[in-house]
């Protein structure tokens, strides 16, 4: 994959492992051509880029995110701060997304991609968690990603979600699913 920062859509917020926006949820954040994405919709996942491919939730058996960044809250404010000053002193320089994997399942095997993390620093446990047990929900048939972009299209919020909301989020569509 490039190393440089993948632009993000205007009009999308990262919630847990997601970038969601009105043209669709996706695992990670949105990547410019030809690094890949991985879209979730309601019918299913579907992968662009060099491989592209897609598949119904049904033929789905499961789908993971691993090297997943988290840290834990207090190393998450300490890198916020340290970046906060080298802006300050004009020393900031955007390093490159960290990269995660998605590994799907499928009666053909295990196909495996790399997207770019959305988070500025790295998720909270409950973040990964959270957004682990809705991506659960999806391979069971249980949820879909319409939940995610209908959120989107009702309230479009204008700033960066705090971790405590988007775990809320991930909460009320746990419980809508």
């Amino acid at each position: 994959m490039e190393s440089t920062v993948p632009p993000q859509p205007a009009d999308g917020t990262t919630v847990g492992l997601f970038w969601v926006a009105s043209d669709g949820v996706y695992v990670g954040a949105p990547a410019m051509a030809p690094a890949p994405n991985v879209i979730l919709t309601p019918s299913g996942p579907r992968v662009t880029g060099p491989h592209p491919c897609s598949w119904a939730w049904s033929d789905i058996a499961g789908l993971e995110v691993t090297e997943v960044p988290v840290r834990s809250t207090a190393r998450r404010w300490a890198i916020h701060a340290a970046s906060f000053a080298a802006a300050a002193l004009d020393a900031w320089v955007p390093s490159s997304p960290t990269e995660m994997t998605v590994s799907l399942t499928t009666p053909d095997g295990t196909f495996q991609t790399p997207v770019y993390s959305s988070a500025a620093v790295a998720y909270s446990h409950r973040e990964v968690a959270l957004s682990r047990q809705l991506i659960s929900r999806f391979t069971q048939g249980a949820a879909t990603s319409a939940i995610m972009t209908e959120w989107w299209e009702q309230t479009r919020p204008v700033r960066v979600l705090r971790s405590r909301e988007r775990e809320a989020l991930l909460e009320l569509w746990l419980t809508r699913s």
